[in-house]
C-alpha cells in the first residue's frame, strides 16, 4: 500500500476526468510524481483517432495539472483553496501515447504566493519524454 495519499482524496476532480491513478513522491508545496495508466476504455480514444488510437496532448497537460494540483493541496498553507489553470506556457509534445501505455507524471513547483503559483512539468513513456509544459495557476476558495 503506498504511503502517499490517493488522488480522489485529495484532488476534486473525479471519473472521467480524473487522470492520476497513483501518487508516487509528494514533496507538498515543492513537487509532485505520479502514474496515469491508460486502459484503451477511456472515452476520449473512441473519436481520437479512430483506428489509431491517441491520447490528446491537451489530455497530457491536464493530466501533469493535476500532479502539480496534487503537491499544492498537500501543503497545508494551501488548506480550503483550489488551484485553476492560469495559463500554459511552452507545451512541446514529444510522443504518441495510446491505449496500454503507463505515463509518468511530474511537476516541479515554482514561485508560490498566496494567490498564485507556477510549475514546470513533464510526461514520460517508457523513459522518454512525452510532454512537457510550464503551468501558472491561480488559487481560488474552494
Amino acid at each position: 500500500m503506498s504511503e502517499f495519499p490517493r488522488p480522489d482524496a485529495v484532488l476534486p476532480h473525479r471519473p472521467p476526468f480524473l487522470f492520476v491513478d497513483e501518487v508516487t513522491a509528494l514533496q507538498p508545496g515543492q513537487s509532485a510524481t505520479g502514474l496515469w495508466r491508460l486502459t484503451g476504455d477511456e472515452w476520449f480514444f473512441a473519436g481520437h483517432f479512430p483506428g489509431r488510437p491517441t491520447l490528446p496532448g491537451v489530455l497530457m497537460c491536464e493530466a501533469i495539472a493535476q500532479v502539480g494540483a496534487i503537491a499544492v493541496l498537500c501543503d497545508e498553507r494551501f488548506a480550503g483553496k483550489l488551484p485553476l489553470f492560469g495559463g500554459l506556457d511552452s507545451a512541446r509534445f514529444r510522443r504518441q501515447v495510446g491505449p496500454g501505455d503507463t505515463l509518468e507524471l511530474s511537476v516541479e513547483l515554482g514561485r508560490m504566493s498566496a494567490r498564485a503559483g507556477k510549475g514546470t512539468g513533464k510526461a514520460v513513456l517508457n523513459g522518454q519524454v512525452a510532454c512537457e509544459c510550464e503551468l501558472m495557476f491561480v488559487l481560488v476558495d474552494a
